[in-house]
């Protein structure tokens, strides 16, 4: 006879990926974790494997639900540098107020994370933030064949700063920063890049 579940696992995992969100996996003892999404240690480990592979499976579903389409939106907008204002933007919003305000980007939290040497830890990351370099690199491309740009920017190397100021913020968010002065650092980056600022 099958061995049906009794619970839905993509619900259990949403429940883990907020856990390890919120607190980080070093943070989150497996009681946490079995407190958190509801499941007894012999359903979570037949289900999803060890904590290890857990955290990997919420990691994947934070890439897939929430940076991916992030990333997709900043590829396919077409404007340059408004797109990217309202990246950054948004970014703040999601970041200071809300149900996730303070939790930072569970991705930026993980490079802090005592797991982030695991290889397929390691490779997540860096495949995020090649995707995230990729979409700001083809908005700054965009923004350069609009004449949006100062002549001569680099944009490649633009876009890896740009990485790095979105990891500022997702760090300095959850470290308690508001809203106004990431917004006022945002604006004064980006003013550097702009054509039309004298």
């Amino acid at each position: 006879m099958p061995d049906y579940k009794h619970f839905d696992p993509d619900n259990a995992l949403e429940r883990a990926e907020r856990l390890f969100w919120q607190h980080g996996a070093a943070k989150a003892s497996i009681q946490a974790v079995t407190v958190a999404t509801g499941l007894n240690r012999s359903s979570l480990y037949a289900t999803f494997g060890g904590k290890r592979e857990l955290y990997l499976a919420a990691l994947r579903r934070y890439v897939r639900h929430r940076a991916r389409p992030a990333q997709g939106r900043l590829t396919e907008d077409g404007r340059g540098l408004p797109a990217i204002r309202d990246f950054f933007t948004a970014l703040i919003t999601a970041r200071c107020s809300g149900e996730h305000a303070g939790w930072g980007c569970m991705l930026v939290n993980a490079h802090a994370d005592a797991d982030h040497t695991d290889p397929e830890i390691r490779a997540l990351l860096d495949d995020h933030h090649r995707q995230l370099r990729d979409a700001l690199h083809a908005a700054l491309e965009t923004a350069r064949e609009q004449g949006q740009l100062p002549p001569g920017l680099a944009t490649e190397a633009t876009a890896e700063t740009l990485v790095l100021l979105a990891y500022g913020v997702n760090v300095r968010s959850r470290t308690g920063a508001d809203a106004d002065s990431l917004l006022g650092t945002v604006t004064a980056t980006l003013a550097l890049l702009d054509a039309s600022c004298p």
